[in-house]
């Protein structure tokens, strides 16, 4: 029998090489000059196959973890299109009732972020994705056979809280599975495939909606099936093995009321009036349970939030730009998708085509440009910086040569392309600059407390368009949409101004998992 022992070996660079127990007569003992090149030779086989096979275990897993936020992203803007075909399901129904259907969604999906990430910290980030993957299916076949809008209403609910536990247990398991050289690339392919989702939301929906708007809904299931067969084969467990004592869970509940109030507050403000009591008094609430929240996250043992990650100046301007970066590219695919169905007059799923090359330059920037960049440039806030530049630089060239008659290839997909090459720069730097703060056992909350962001910035930045796109004049349509585009930049431009505080961030400072 063989046995490896670790030896100084000045010709092989100390490899181990193998001996035997028990030497033949006349034997010295140490391998001749031809035997340790062929050691080292097989050591430096099993070396590349090894690397070899982790390397593609880490593809794996970033691919199962990517088609999670794929589906969720996709779900968030395929619904809408679906949205007037509900309504005819459903003849004598208000639109106030039929808005529930995405409000429901919006909110509840925005409250259960930072409460499912720091859930998935603790008893287990796997498990919680399994969860949230398994609510998300089951959510969705309820939508599909939902005999009315309130049966509806209540499985976009149990849907919402499956996307809610899966989308910050997806990051937070990417960032503990993926070892630091490799994950400035896989949170390009993250980020890269929940945008592209979103985008081509318009072409899936448009598509399925012809058939029937149920599939809409279904079309989740063996996406999600297939989904929870993969996680259970390759994504490893992780959690905080450090956390003790019970969660405060008054904590959690105040923090999703006050992220719930703020999404409310968002989605009724076209129709109670951006100053009106209900809507200043939704604002006043959320802040009290915000307050609430802070006050008994200071003194709990196992705060929800840690106060110290809103502490950290990077993690800080990651969160706020991701708000404002967020808004501007979700009034982006909406602004896009009624100019062309209303102006151009292009069907649901041309329009979507007509919208997918940008979305098609989201990844090779996002995975491959993108680390490049930060690497050379000193830091992902830089290339956060460029990215906002170049998405604020594509809305103002399309400002500049829209027009009522339809012109694709000469006016509009130029300024597609750009954007899409701004979105693929943008997206996985501030999540790179916000999660480098982040310890291992604080994964979760983070990814929450980022996704969160995510979507108040999208829920805000369609909210204010709605506003503007209200008063499309028939007389002159284009210039509404010029007046969103301005909007569009404006969002860009200050994410741009507040990713320059990442510059001066201490990239890599790690917070101490008890830091308040």
């Amino acid at each position: 029998m063989l046995r490896w022992v670790q030896i100084p070996d000045l010709l092989g660079g100390g490899h181990p090489v193998t001996t035997s127990p028990s030497l033949p007569s006349g034997a010295s003992g140490i391998p001749d000059a031809a035997q340790i090149p062929a050691a080292n030779a097989a050591n430096a086989v099993d070396r590349g196959q090894s690397a070899a096979a982790a390397g593609g275990r880490v593809t794996a897993i970033v691919g199962v973890l990517s088609l999670a936020v794929f589906m969720s992203s996709l779900d968030l803007f395929i619904v809408n299109l679906a949205f007037p075909y509900i309504g005819r399901q459903y003849p004598g129904t208000s639109l106030g009732s039929l808005s529930w259907v995405l409000n429901a969604y919006t909110i509840v999906f925005a409250a259960s972020l930072v409460p499912a990430g720091r859930w998935a910290d603790r008893i287990g980030r796997r498990r919680v994705f399994l969860a949230g993957l398994a609510g998300f299916a089951a959510g969705s076949v309820l939508c599909g056979v939902a005999p009315g809008v309130a049966a509806l209403i209540a499985a976009r609910v149990i849907q919402a809280i499956g996307a809610g536990l899966m989308v910050p247990a997806s990051l937070s398991l990417l960032l503990a599975a993926v070892p630091a050289p490799a994950r400035p690339q896989a949170l390009g392919t993250w980020s890269a495939l929940g945008a592209l989702g979103a985008a081509l939301g318009p072409v899936v929906g448009g598509s399925l909606v012809q058939v029937n708007w149920r599939w809409v809904f279904w079309i989740n299931v063996p996406v999600g099936v297939a989904a929870i067969v993969l996680a259970i084969k390759v994504v490893p467990e992780s959690r905080d093995e450090q956390a003790r004592g019970r969660p405060d869970l008054a904590g959690a509940e105040l923090l999703a009321a006050a992220v719930g109030l703020v999404a409310l507050a968002l989605v009724k403000a076209q129709d109670w009036g951006w100053g009106s009591p209900g809507f200043a008094g939704l604002l006043v609430a959320s802040l009290a349970c915000g307050a609430a929240m802070v006050a008994r996250s200071r003194t709990h043992h196992s705060p929800v939030i840690e106060l110290g990650l809103l502490r950290s100046r990077g993690f800080s301007a990651a969160l706020a730009a991701s708000v404002l970066y967020y808004a501007g590219f979700g009034a982006f695919v909406l602004n896009s998708v009624e100019f062309l169905t209303g102006v151009w007059h292009y069907s649901a799923v041309v329009a979507g085509l007509a919208i997918a090359p940008g979305p098609l330059m989201v990844l090779p920037f996002a995975r491959v440009v993108a680390p490049r960049a930060a690497a050379r440039l000193g830091g992902p806030g830089r290339v956060a910086v460029i990215g906002c530049a170049v998405n604020a630089g594509a809305q103002l060239l399309w400002y500049a040569q829209i027009q009522s008659a339809p012109a694709y290839l000469t006016h509009l997909l130029p300024a597609q392309l750009l954007g899409g090459a701004g979105v693929g720069l943008t997206i996985p730097s501030l999540l790179a600059a916000g999660s480098a703060s982040l310890t291992p056992a604080r994964f979760g909350t983070g990814s929450g407390i980022l996704n969160t962001a995510r979507q108040v910035g999208t829920v805000l930045g369609v909210a204010g368009l709605i506003a503007i796109l209200d008063h499309v004049s028939r007389a002159d349509p284009v210039a509404a949409y010029r007046h969103g585009l301005l909007l569009i930049v404006g969002f860009f431009a200050a994410a741009g101004i507040t990713s320059a505080a990442l510059l001066s961030a201490r990239q890599g400072q790690k917070l101490k998992p008890g830091a308040r």
